[in-house]
């Protein structure tokens, strides 16, 4: 009998793209359109910053919009992702930015040039 989050293609879906991307971004819209503002805050704290990474905009599938809700076990969107490990939503990167943790923390994943 097969374990129901490993036979969930959406949750392979978001696995495959946190693995293989160093830095994801599950946004509303596209980076260089988001569609909401919050992930608005996310794409420009990333561009200020010079991070790389994939956003993948979740308004153009709704298995995917709430597959990362599940996934991540967090509400809201957006959702970060560095390294396939799940960072925060816009409150937390902009809090983070705000108080000096975010370029540090990505330089220490290598995802960020010190």
């Amino acid at each position: 009998m097969t374990d129901a989050a490993t036979a969930n293609p959406v949750h392979d879906f978001i696995r495959q793209a946190v693995t293989e991307n160093p830095v994801v971004l599950f946004m509303k819209g596209e980076p260089d359109q988001p569609r909401c503002g919050f992930s608005g805050v996310v794409v420009q704290i990333l561009d200020h910053l010079g991070v790389e990474y994939v956003g993948v905009d979740v308004l153009q599938s709704e298995a995917i919009r709430e597959g990362i809700k599940s996934y991540s076990d967090w509400p809201t969107i957006p959702q970060l992702y560095v390294k396939g490990e799940f960072v925060g939503g816009a409150d937390i990167v902009r809090e983070m930015f705000s108080t000096g943790e975010l370029k540090p923390f990505l330089e220490e994943q290598g995802v960020l040039a010190a």
